[in-house]
């Protein structure tokens, strides 16, 4: 079994910054993509941003410049900072990895259980 633990969420001032961090741990033969997802109150849950094993990323529009995603495959871990936060980034904050681990054949998909991110105005 896998599973996902993120940690680094709480409330901070707009124009702050939080950091966020996930380790995945359990059977892993090897992971894949990782990336962070939020989901807002009344709105469907959306990418954040992603990075491949190698380290290439991707990022919405919306967190561009004010977001970075990072990893390390030696921990299992992959990171956000978030710097200039705003209002409208308040949302719990979901870690996901791609994952083959020892009960699958292929690569599965794999959650965290969510940390929430309060930005104040």
């Amino acid at each position: 079994q896998v599973r996902l633990v993120e940690s680094g969420g709480g409330l901070v001032r707009a124009g702050g910054s939080l950091s966020l961090s996930c380790a995945a741990s359990g059977s892993i033969l090897s992971i894949g993509a990782m990336g962070w997802y939020r989901q807002a109150p009344g709105n469907q849950r959306e990418l954040v941003a992603t990075i491949t094993t190698g380290g290439d990323t991707n990022y919405a529009d919306s967190v561009k410049g004010r977001f970075t995603i990072s990893r390390d495959n030696t921990k299992n871990t992959v990171y956000l900072q978030m710097t200039v936060l705003k209002p409208e980034d308040t949302a719990v904050y979901y870690c996901k990895a791609v994952v083959h681990d020892t009960r699958h054949i292929s690569f599965s998909p794999y959650w965290g259980q969510g940390t929430q991110v309060t930005v104040s105005s």
